[in-house]
């Protein structure tokens, strides 16, 4: 089948090792609505281990390290460019303007660009359900529908079935390139990102121990993370920052902060370019188009969120510009109230094709707001009580309530022990996720013992982030040449 002119992607070589299919876990199969089922589970840990071993066998763990681009290495902009094409052109050059910023604030945007380099590296041929974007910021604090906070990734949109390896080597990377962006030395930079590959192993090899009930419901409770740090001073803005986020989670503070004061029915405060009432849009999409993309959001949840929902009503939608790879994509929010005057928030975003489902065959939800909202529950250990999916006239949306007391890290406070230490959390987070998916008997008994995978994964990590600088400088000097425009706002 071709494909459209923005569906391409640069060519690609993603290497496997022969006879892997056999060996792994690559062998996802379509089962009913979207369900995935893989044929290592039912296996004796024995058997699972001895998989293992013909895979490293084939694939050292060694050969998962370093970086160098190919010779042919397409140009990062030009990818950009492509990636930007269905998105609202008003507010591309806010993306470019947010990744310009820095090389940090680059490789938040750069997810596609990371995937079609990784797609010429070595592969186990392990594939599970991947986060896609697993950079540091990707995760944080949330509520839990039992209005728990707990610590986990908070960010699917290009979630798939991919190689575990991805997301272990995007947020390793992302540690070296937020710790340059932090001043620490390479030193502390490389000790960072090891000691997170470190504890990615670690984890999984403890979540291979555990009983299989026990490994699903794992979690990580946010308040005993933060009671454990060191650093005082982290420990007293990490618990300003839970005081301040929980009083998001009655939706009350949001409504005071985004509406316009006095109105009835309450409406949607316009504050361009970054919140505003779209008309041209509005004339485009009839009310009764409207009305059944609700009612299709609405039959992706469970039936007794359903029975909540059905106690609000939406009273005024607007876009709302979010994040820095999301930027210029249909993002927007809707505000509902309920018959009492309680608010709702939810947020609606546009669901484009993964960044990763070029480099991989097995694609199970051709819904891309499924994708994400299947992905997002497979992963996290528990999700938003208002998750699901819908779709326009032309595009595939997801919905979640905006801001259910999130907490976002801070990165940029960090000192070096701080993000030492938060680099495992997130690499306990990840193994926990893959652990949700994947076998970890089988992807433990792959990284043994020793630290060789810990060292492959630091030897990438430095090499990218030089990558990653130079395709940042790509990007300032064609915003300086006019070769795309660049909008920058506080």
């Amino acid at each position: 089948m071709s494909r459209t002119k923005d569906e391409r992607a640069p060519k690609v070589t993603h290497r496997r090792p022969k006879g892997a299919e056999e060996a792994s876990l690559h062998a996802f199969a379509h089962v009913g609505e979207g369900a995935l089922s893989q044929q290592s589970f039912r296996k004796a840990p024995a058997d699972r281990e001895a998989m293992a071993r013909t895979i490293r066998a084939k694939v050292a763990r060694k050969s998962l390290g370093g970086w160098k681009p190919v010779k042919d290495r397409f140009d990062p902009v030009e990818l950009l460019i492509e990636t930007s094409k269905g998105r609202v052109d008003s507010l591309v050059p806010i993306r470019y303007g947010r990744m310009m910023a820095s090389p940090f604030a680059f490789y938040r945007g750069a997810a596609a660009i990371m995937a079609a380099d990784l797609a010429h590296t070595a592969s186990t041929g392990i594939h599970l359900q991947i986060c896609g974007d697993c950079h540091l910021v990707n995760f944080g604090g949330f509520a839990t529908p039992e209005r728990k906070l707990v610590f986990d990734i908070n960010d699917f949109d290009e979630t798939t079935v991919g190689p575990w390896e991805w997301d272990i080597k995007r947020l390793c990377a992302s540690l070296v390139v937020a710790s340059r962006a932090n001043g620490f030395n390479d030193g502390e930079a490389r000790d960072i990102a090891w000691e997170a590959a470190s504890a990615y192993r670690t984890h999984l090899a403890d979540y291979a121990e555990m009983p299989v009930l026990e490994a699903w419901y794992d979690h990580i409770d946010l308040q005993d993370v933060i009671d454990r740090m060191r650093d005082e001073e982290m420990k007293q803005l990490a618990n300003k920052s839970v005081r301040k986020a929980v009083q998001y989670t009655a939706h009350t503070k949001e409504f005071i902060k985004l509406t316009v004061q006095g109105g009835s029915p309450p409406r949607i405060q316009d504050e361009p370019p970054l919140i505003y009432h779209d008309e041209l849009l509005e004339n485009q999409v009839t009310l009764d188009e409207r009305r059944k993309a609700f009612l299709d959001y609405r039959d992706s949840l469970l039936p007794e969120r359903r029975v909540l929902l059905d106690r609000f009503q939406t009273v005024d939608a607007a876009v709302k510009v979010v994040g820095v790879g999301s930027v210029g994509t249909y993002c927007g929010i809707m505000l509902m109230v309920s018959g009492n005057g309680d608010p709702l928030f939810l947020q609606f975003k546009e669901a484009r094709r993964s960044v990763i489902d070029p480099y991989v065959k097995n694609k199970p939800y051709k819904h891309q707001g499924q994708r994400i909202v299947a992905g997002q529950r497979l992963m996290q250990a528990a999700s938003d009580l208002f998750l699901g999916w819908t779709q326009g006239t032309k595009r595939h949306f997801y919905v979640r309530q905006l801001r259910d007391a999130k907490i976002s890290p801070q990165i940029e406070v960090m000192r070096a022990p701080n993000l030492r230490r938060y680099g495992r959390l997130c690499a306990r987070t990840l193994a926990r996720a893959h652990a949700r998916s994947g076998d970890a008997v089988l992807l433990s008994a792959y990284l043994g013992k020793s630290d060789a995978f810990a060292d492959a994964m630091t030897s990438f990590s430095v090499a990218y982030a030089d990558q990653n600088e130079r395709d940042h400088a790509s990007l300032v000097k064609a915003v300086r040449a006019g070769r795309v425009d660049a909008m920058t706002i506080a």
